[in-house]
Parts: structure tokens; C-alpha cells; sequence
């Protein structure tokens, strides 16, 4: 929801930045590759539509816009593939968009939900290129598929691979050889084209993973198969084995093709196999890196199974759409079904809810198939149009008049039962989803980490953000709000932020200064030190207090305060190239480096028991840098502060803990909830004086002017100026540099800052910041539009012969 509240503001033309740079994050982010991993779904445009303050209700717009796509794909597919009853299609459509992995994954990941659209087009596309149909509407669909979200549009793609190989061995159409090898070869070249098409954005994201903060390396532990068919029932719930769950109703059809003898055996065989093998993928260890691209993902490790949903449903779909199967498919389905679910007893993932919703739906689903056999057998009946073939799928046409010597009532029923039967499937398909849907997010609320709807606190923030705002003359920090990237909703240029494509010079640069970070260094968080306000140009720091507890359905309110200070510019002078050397290795001393000034006072510390002990100038400012601490930590006198360290996944940030008393000594009581962890240099004390001189110096020589629009700076210098122009922006790949006249070259470093050698001569510095592969994808992406204008040429040629 954060990033959609930013990806309105942008597009609105609200934001400092444009769609190479976010000024709003890390202190600089790219944006363009958190626009394509985020917001590039056509369907995120929405929020343009929805106030500010409605960014909420913008999102559950989208996400239910993008579930209803994705149910309507797949039934469109399902009546393509075969005829049959639309109802029928309708109804495993919607158990496709509602399936288990939509409630316990997409929903509450909706980048992801593109690829639930996307699998089912993908189909669709796959079907062309078998029949030789739409060689240019293919590849701009997979364009669309990859450009919407392009991590599960490489399953899906994946996934229609597997179909059309299927399509391509058991279709007629394709029962030769050659005609299989030609349908391969054209879904390959849409493919193809089509991901070639998206490359201007699939590269530039490609390139940032590679240089985002590594997360650590997570070996694939296979779920207990109790498990793994457990998630096939209702009301289960879990990160750590697949959702599988698709409606018992429409899993009881789709096991009844293996015994469906009114199916071709090839076809049976075929999706049969299918389902299994891609089952069994999800189980083992190189499969499962295949489907992620060759990484194991942190978190959940089945976030393909949208897959297997869709190619169960397109089973289901194969035995049910000639009508009811015969009782013998049935038996066969029902027994499956029984031993799946006996299986499932054991399994932690079993819910309370589970047994009771797939019974009453195992009932319904039982009470529709004898309604629909009982109406089967009444049409079979009644005399035959002699203009019509007997065909026990279609119920009599209501225009006509019933024939001479039949009975007006059992021709009536024989058009009402199948409706009742799709209505009893209905109501089973639906109650199950509800229950389901419900009982997830009761366990999802427990088990997921959340963040408080939008609330008076935010506001408040935002529009002191808006009032103090003064950039690019000097950087305003928001400060802490509740949430995560809530900072995205108030505004500011703080480093407060997350994305799965956080630079890892980012993350690494200001951890070693002293700011904290969650979900391992992904999300860098505020400092609130005045040296690291010095250094990256924070003038006006924002200060919140909530007047109540915070509550996950709204934020409460907050007492907010704005503090402006005296600071360097956002572009200053050092003089020499790099910066000097660190007397330690602890982020008072980084944070002195990068500087260039010596302002802590920095105490041999003695550690007894509980209590840390050192002496510092009077009046000081004492602070306590413990990353990896979880606890409290009080100044003799003063209220205790609180660290939440964790590693590897959270970080604590540096925190103050007080003035330093008349008599120098600092005396700090530690609570620590299980051993404690301190690094050796854990206390400095912050001399006033020398961080006022430091920054007076720092503004005397730094540029007198600084001008920034979208991703460029420009900073006009003192005459005469020497060594190196420092931008306070984490040098992260894409930043290009130019003094004076002089052709924009690759950036310099400086203590993880942009940097850019000056030789006294120049008295402009301009720096501008591209994502890395947006000049590859460009060019490939040009290629591959020839590619398809070519295929569109040689198309209507053939049609034409």
C-alpha cells in the first residue's frame, strides 16, 4: 500500500523525484526498478482514480481487480481448450482466482496476483502459437505478462510451457510430429519476442538484483507430505508448505479424470501426468530452483503453486465440461478424495474449520452431481427433436414446444435440475472460500508481521513534512512513523525504506554509521544522531508521540514537532580524494570519518555484570551503539531507551541516553533479554562544540547553491575549489558525474557517498543518475519490436497466399 501511495503522488507529478529516482527512500533509491518489481501492473494505475486519503480502498480495488482478471482468464481459457457448459467454466474459474494460494499468499503480496493473470493468458497464448493464430497479440500479452511482474511471470511461463507441451502430445490438431515441432517453435519465438519486448524494464530489474543487499542463502527443506496434502483442503494456512487449496467441489472433478473413460485416454494421460510430475516438482530440491530461477526464496518457498492450481482446474476442466462423469469416475474421484483427506489428519496445518467446511461442501457437491445425474436421465427421456441430435449435455431449448405425447412437467424438470446442480456447486465452491478466506486471515493476523491502517498520526506527520519541507536546500527526516515504508505516505527525503532491490551500498554504508535496519538490511530505518544529520544534510528533523496505543485497524493519534538546525549543503568539499583514516572500528569513528572531524569523545568502556561504566566531558551527550542488543539501556538518571537487535534480520539503531552529569562519570544500566552482545567501542560522547565547528567548516567551503530536478544535481561551487565534491547520496550503481563542461563520467566513492574530483578549475558539479540496463534493455527491447512488425509482415503475407 506504501509504494501505491508514493506511485500515486508520482504520477500526479507530486513527488521530488522521477522514475529513475525516489529522493523519498534511502536517501536516493532507483525507482524504476522498484516501479517493475512493485507498480508496472497496468492494474496499479487505478489509483489515480481514489483520494489521498483513500489509498487503502485504492488498494482493495486493485487487488480484487486483479483476482476477477485472473478468474475470468482462466475460464476463457477452460471454453477454448473444449466445449462446454459456460456455468460450469464460470464456477472453476473463480475457484481458480480463489484458490488457497490467492487468500494465504497473493492477497497479501498483490505484485503477485499479476501472475495468477498471467498464467492462464500464457495458456491462451500457447493455444495460438499450437494453431498457427495471433503471431502478434501473442507476444504483447507475454510483453504485458512480464512487464506487470516479471518473478511470477517467469512461472507462469513456466507453467504454459507444461500446458502446451501437453496440448502439443494429446491434441488432434497436433498429432503429427512436424505440426508439434512447428507449435513449439512459434510459442518460443512469441515468448521470446515478448519477454524481448518487456527487456527495458525486465533488464534494468535483473541489474539491480544483482547489486541489492544480499539476503542470507536459505536451503530448501521439503514440507511433510502430510502436509502437502492437507493444503488441499479448506481453512489451512501456512508459509511453509504449498497452497493448494481449490474448492473440494472442483478437486473431486478434476481426480475423477484418471477414471474418466468418456475422456481420451491420451488426454487422461496426459494432464494426469502433468499434475503429478508438477507435484512432485514442488518436493524436490532442483525443480524447486528451477521454478525460482536457481534461488532458494527467503520466506515462502512455494510461491509457484498458483501453477499447479490452474493445471488442476484445466483437468477438472477436461473431465466435467462433456457433463457428469459416469459413476465409475465418480467412485474412483470420491475414493481420492476420502484417502487424500485421511491422509491429511495428522497435519499441523489442519484447522478446526477444515474438516466441517469440506464436508458440508463434499455433501453439496454430492447433493448437485445426483441433481445433474437425475436431470441427465429425465432429458435422455423425453422424445427427441427429430431437427436435433440426442446429446444428454443439453438441456431442451426453452423456445420450443414440448412434442406431442410428452409430459409438460418432467420437461421442466429436466431444464430445472442441472440449474439447481450448478447452484449447489456454486454454493459449495462459495461457502468453502469464505470459510477459508476468513480462517487465514484470523491465523495471518497472528503469524504475519502488519502495519496500522492510515490513520491521524500519518496525516499529522505529513503535512508538518509538507510545512517544513525545503528541499533541495537541505533534507527533511519524517522521522519514526508507524509501519513499514510508511515513510513512502508523509514525505521527506529520510532513508527510511524497503524494497526486495535495496542497494547493498546502501544497506552496508549506513549500517557502519550507526542506523538500524529490518528483514536483513533490506529496510534501512532512521537515526536520529546530529552527526549523521550533518552528513547527509538533514535540516529539519520531524519528531512524533502517539497519544494512544497503536492498534492494527488505524493509527491512534500524535503529538508532532518539527526541529530545524544548521547543515551542510547536500553537496560539499573535502580535500582530499578519500576520507581520512579511522582511529577505530567502531560507526563513532566511521561517522568521524566521513566528517572529517574528530566530536566524540570516545571512553575506554568497563563492562560489570550488567553495568557499563566510562567518563566523559561534562555536558556531553552520551550514546550507545549496540546492533545486535535487544533491551534496555538507562543513563544513571534518565529514562531507559529501548534496543530491538536480532540478528541477522534487525539491526538496532545508535541511540542517546543522555546528558552527561557535572562529574563525567556515565554509568548505564543494561536489561537484556538473553545474553547480551556489545561491540567493543559501544559508548561515545557527543561534544557539541566540535560537531557546530565541523559543520560551519563543512558549510563555508561546500557549494553555495544546489539545484536538483528528477534524478539530476546540480551544485555550484566556491571558486577555486579543490580535492573532492561529495553528494550525500549512497553511491549505488547508476550515478554518473561531471565537473564544469567536462563528459559525465562513472562516479566516485567517498566513504560510500557519490564523489567527484575536482581540480580547482571547475566551479559546477552535475550529477544524474540512470538505472544500469536501461541502455541494454532499450536496444533489445527495439530488436524485438522489428521482430514482431517482421512477424506481422510475413503473417498477413501467408494469409493472403
Amino acid at each position: 500500500m506504501r509504494f501505491h501511495a508514493y506511485w500515486r503522488s508520482f504520477l500526479l507529478g507530486e513527488t521530488h523525484g522521477d522514475a529513475f529516482l525516489n529522493w523519498n527512500s534511502g536517501f536516493g533509491s532507483n525507482f524504476l526498478g522498484d516501479i517493475g518489481t512493485y507498480l508496472s501492473s497496468p492494474f496499479d494505475l487505478l489509483v489515480v482514480l481514489f483520494p489521498a486519503d483513500r489509498i487503502e480502498i485504492a488498494l482493495y480495488v486493485v487487488t480484487a481487480a486483479k483476482i476477477t482478471a485472473a478468474g475470468a482468464a482462466m475460464a476463457l481459457l477452460l471454453l477454448r481448450l473444449r466445449p462446454g457448459p459456460w456455468p460450469v467454466a464460470a464456477v472453476l474459474g473463480t475457484a481458480y482466482a480463489l484458490s488457497g494460494w490467492t487468500f494465504n499468499y497473493g492477497a497479501t503480496v498483490p505484485m503477485w496476483l499479476d501472475g495468477l493473470v498471467a498464467f492462464p493468458l500464457l495458456c491462451l497464448v500457447g493455444e495460438w502459437a499450437r494453431t498457427g493464430r495471433r503471431p502478434v497479440l501473442g507476444p504483447l500479452v507475454v510483453a504485458l505478462a512480464w512487464i506487470a511482474n516479471f518473478y511470477t511471470a517467469y512461472m507462469a511461463t513456466l507453467g504454459a510451457a507444461v500446458f502446451l507441451v501437453v496440448r502439443l502430445l494429446t491434441a488432434e490438431e497436433t498429432a503429427t510430429a512436424r505440426r508439434r515441432l512447428a507449435g513449439a517453435l512459434r510459442a518460443a519465438r512469441g515468448v521470446l519476442i515478448g519477454i524481448g519486448l518487456a527487456a527495458p524494464l525486465v533488464v534494468v530489474i535483473f541489474l539491480a538484483t544483482k547489486v541489492a543487499d544480499p539476503t542470507p542463502e536459505t536451503t530448501f527443506a521439503p514440507a511433510a507430505w502430510t502436509d502437502v496434502l492437507a493444503r488441499f483442503l479448506p481453512a489451512t494456512a501456512s508459509v511453509a508448505s504449498p497452497a493448494l487449496f481449490i474448492g473440494t467441489p472442483a478437486l473431486a472433478i478434476a481426480l475423477t479424470l484418471p477414471f474418466n473413460r468418456s475422456v481420451a485416454p491420451r488426454v487422461r494421460a496426459g494432464w494426469t501426468a502433468a499434475v503429478v510430475l508438477v507435484t512432485l516438482s514442488l518436493q524436490w530440491e532442483p525443480t524447486h530452483l528451477v521454478w525460482h530461477a536457481g534461488a532458494s526464496p527467503n520466506g515462502i518457498p512455494y510461491r509457484q503453486t498458483f501453477v499447479l492450481c490452474g493445471l488442476l482446474l484445466i483437468a477438472a476442466w477436461f473431465s466435467g465440461a462433456g457433463g457428469v462423469p459416469r459413476p465409475v469416475a465418480l467412485l474412483g474421484g470420491g475414493a481420492l478424495l476420502g484417502i487424500l483427506a485421511w491422509a491429511a489428519r495428522g497435519s499441523i496445518d489442519i484447522d478446526r474449520w477444515t474438516f466441517p467446511a469440506f464436508g458440508a461442501s463434499a455433501a453439496l457437491a454430492l447433493a448437485a452431481v445426483l441433481l445433474a445425474l437425475l436431470g441427465v436421465r429425465r432429458n435422455t427421456t423425453r422424445p427427441t427433436d427429430p431437427d436435433r441430435p440426442s446429446d444428454p449435455v443439453h438441456t431442451p431449448d426453452p423456445a420450443r414446444v414440448p412434442p406431442a405425447g410428452s409430459t409438460p412437467v418432467r420437461w421442466r424438470a429436466a431444464r430445472v435440475l442441472p440449474v439447481l446442480a450448478v447452484a449447489l456447486l456454486v454454493a459449495a465452491q462459495a461457502g468453502e472460500a469464505v470459510v477459508t478466506g476468513k480462517r487465514i486471515e484470523e491465523q495471518q493476523r497472528d503469524k504475519v508481521s502488519w502495519s496500522p491502517r492510515i490513520g491521524p498520526w500519518h496525516t499529522a506527520v505529513a503535512d508538518e513534512v509538507a510545512r517544513a519541507d525545503g528541499w533541495p536546500r537541505y533534507r527533511t527526516d519524517p522521522g519514526e512513523v508507524p509501519g513499514g515504508n510508511d515513510v513512502l505516505l508523509v514525505g521527506g527525503q529520510g532513508p527510511d525504506y524497503y524494497s526486495s532491490l535495496t542497494a547493498d551500498v546502501t544497506s552496508r554504508t549506513l549500517a557502519s554509521l550507526g542506523f538500524g535496519y529490518y528483514a536483513k538490511g533490506r529496510h534501512p530505518v532512521t537515526l536520529d544522531n546530529p552527526v549523521t544529520d550533518a552528513l547527509f544534510s538533514i535540516g529539519t528533523r520531524v519528531r512524533s508521540t502517539p497519544k494512544g496505543p497503536l492498534r492494527q485497524d488505524r493509527a491512534p493519534r500524535a503529538t508532532v514537532s518539527a526541529a530545524t538546525t544548521p547543515v551542510p549543503p547536500l553537496v560539499t568539499v573535502r580535500p582530499s580524494a578519500h576520507p581520512p583514516a579511522a582511529s577505530g572500528d567502531s560507526a563513532f569513528a566511521v561517522q568521524e570519518r566521513l566528517l572529517g572531524a574528530s566530536v566524540y569523545e570516545l571512553p575506554p568502556v568497563a563492562r560489570t555484570g550488567r553495568t557499563l561504566t566510562a567518563r566523559c566531558p561534562a555536558g556531553s551527550q552520551a550514546w550507545l551503539w549496540a546492533p545486535e542488543y535487544k533491551g534496555s539501556a538507562a543513563l544513571a538518571g534518565e529514562p531507559p531507551v529501548d534496543f530491538e537487535g536480532k540478528p541477522p534480520s534487525v539491526r538496532a539503531p545508535m541511540r542517546a541516553l543522555g546528558a552527561v552529569p557535572a562529574s563525567g562519570e556515565v554509568r548505564i544500566a543494561l536489561g537484556p533479554e538473553g545474553r547480551p552482545r556489545l561491540p567493543r567501542q559501544s559508548v561515545g560522547c557527543l561534544v557539541p562544540d566540535r560537531l557546530d565547528t565541523a559543520v560551519r567548516r563543512l558549510t563555508d567551503t561546500g557549494a553555495t547553491r544546489v539545484r536538483a530536478t528528477g534524478h539530476t544535481v546540480t551544485a555550484e561551487l566556491p571558486q577555486g575549489s579543490t580535492g573532492t565534491a561529495v553528494l550525500a547520496v549512497p553511491r549505488i550503481s547508476g550515478w554518473s558525474c561531471a565537473a564544469g563542461d567536462a563528459e559525465p563520467r562513472p562516479a566516485r566513492a567517498y566513504g560510500g557517498l557519490v564523489a567527484v574530483p575536482l581540480d580547482g578549475r571547475e566551479t559546477t558539479v552535475t550529477c544524474s543518475f540512470r538505472p544500469p540496463g536501461l541502455r541494454l534493455g532499450g536496444a533489445v527491447g527495439a530488436a524485438a519490436l522489428l521482430a514482431l512488425l517482421a512477424t506481422g509482415i510475413l503473417h498477413r503475407r501467408r494469409a493472403r497466399r
